[in-house]
């Protein structure tokens, strides 16, 4: 099968074709390790899982490298030390457990890798000597910087700006010890009170930017298929990644394809403590939110637009993925078409195509189907839990009743379901269609499952109505 993905680098739509189809690479930048991580952060995680999923089904499960690091080394993460007295591996090995806890409840499978910054830095060190040595960066003052203008006619290429652009848009650090205000910062001196390790340049530790270089140079090669990311990461971090990279490897490119996710709102506002509107997945975990719930409301925008998170967004996904689940219960997966959702999801990972089509097996009750596709976008597995079971539910062959766990109710809605299963046996379905109008205003939905009708107790139920259509 073939996959199409936007390529950020050339603009283009363009036929995914791997380096070594037996080997095929994907690095994706993870997380600055100081604090929870709030829901714009899982943006990303569950695209990439979903690129993850989609390239394990079309390569193999063993022919696919998914490398996600851990940046342990910071400068925020230094201060965060410093405010709560608190030693910063103790930090960074509590935020860590914390993230891989709230990526799991979203369903997301663990990368091949997940290397710590802290883990490489000799591969750094040995990098940022062979940029000095072939004239791409220069030391000033106890820092080494990488020179941007020993680059420049490439420089820009992948955000698509000029560096006249990049300087007059850009916060670039003022520094005296800089030849070039766009020059920036691979190894940096440290206070005798802050992490450091020893170089040709004296104690110290590494920049951002040179982290993922010698991490995915390490783990993926010199060049490798994908490399990933929210898009504000594309400047200047990726920008910066690409720049070291090739002038350090001697080659044209880092990646063969670079890939952005957009960015996350919240009820139409952009995120932000100032708002009120911030908070982390944990929060909405907490809150009884389920992480699938969160994961679903993610897949229904294209990664390349911004979503939206909103209430309305969170119980439409919580009631679809409760008819759902109980669609499935008890199907395994791998059986069932999946044609559908695997051509929505190789088209540039259009994950509201494939939940399009979820939704038509859904109607036409194609259990096996949903299931396997559900399998195939991180939705309905086990390892999410039974929170879709919170609620009560009963089937008796003829009607599955979903309430709030009173036999009473669900011996009623028994009863409304095979009267409405009746007329429409009997042909009649102007009766039917009427009793079912009547039945949803007095709060109970029914909907033919082909091999069961299905009757959900709604929020608005009214016995006294309901007993009076049995």
């Amino acid at each position: 099968m073939d996959i199409t993905l936007k390529n950020t680098a050339t603009g283009q739509k363009e036929r995914f074709e791997p380096l070594e189809p037996a080997n095929v690479r994907i690095y994706v930048c993870g997380p600055t390790v100081y604090d929870r991580a709030h829901l714009g952060n899982a943006r990303p995680v569950v695209v990439f899982d979903v690129l993850f999923r989609l390239l394990r089904e079309v390569y193999g499960e063993n022919s696919v490298t998914y490398v996600r690091n851990f940046t342990d080394i910071d400068d925020k993460i230094i201060a965060r030390a410093a405010e709560t007295g608190r030693p910063v591996d103790e930090i960074t090995e509590e935020t860590v457990r914390w993230y891989l806890e709230d990526m799991a409840a979203l369903g997301a499978l663990d990368p091949t890798h997940m290397p710590r910054a802290t883990e490489f830095i000799a591969e750094m060190v040995a990098m940022i000597e062979t940029l000095i040595g072939k004239g791409h960066a220069y030391e000033a003052e106890g820092h080494v910087l990488f020179a941007v203008d020993s680059w420049k006619e490439h420089y820009g290429e992948l955000s698509g700006r000029s560096v006249d652009d990049m300087i007059a848009g850009a916060r670039v650090e003022v520094a005296p010890y800089k030849r070039d205000p766009m020059d920036f910062v691979l190894w940096k001196p440290s206070t005798p009170d802050q992490p450091g390790w020893p170089s040709p340049w004296g104690r110290g530790r590494p920049g951002w930017h040179i982290e993922c270089s010698a991490m995915a140079k390490a783990l993926l090669g010199e060049t490798f298929d994908i490399h990933g990311g929210g898009g504000d990461l594309m400047f200047p971090h990726h920008e910066n990644e690409r720049a070291q990279s090739c002038c350090a490897n001697g080659t044209e490119r880092m990646a063969q394809v670079w890939l952005h996710n957009e960015m996350l709102q919240v009820e139409g506002k952009k995120m932000s403590k100032s708002l009120g509107n911030f908070f982390t997945v944990r929060d909405l975990l907490d809150q009884g939110v389920p992480g699938e719930v969160i994961r679903f409301v993610m897949l229904g925008t294209h990664y390349r637009k911004p979503m939206d998170w909103t209430e309305k967004k969170r119980e439409e996904a919580e009631a679809t993925l409760r008819k759902w689940r109980a669609l499935t219960e008890g199907e395994r997966a791998g059986g069932g078409d999946t044609s559908r959702v695997l051509a929505a999801l190789a088209d540039d990972l259009n994950t509201p195509e494939a939940l399009s089509a979820m939704h038509r097996m859904a109607r036409k009750g194609d259990a096996a189907s949903l299931k396997a596709a559900g399998e195939l976008v991180g939705l309905l597995g086990d390892d999410l839990g039974d929170w879709s079971w919170r609620r009560f539910a009963t089937s008796d062959g003829v009607v599955q009743f979903l309430g709030d766990g009173d036999e009473t109710h669900a011996s009623l809605a028994r009863a409304v379901g095979v009267r409405w299963k009746d007329l429409r046996s009997s042909k009649d379905y102007e009766s039917a269609d009427a009793l079912k109008a009547r039945a949803l205003e007095a709060g109970l939905e029914l909907r033919d499952m082909k091999t069961v009708v299905q009757a959900e107790m709604l929020s608005n139920f009214d016995p006294a109505r309901l007993e009076a259509l049995k």
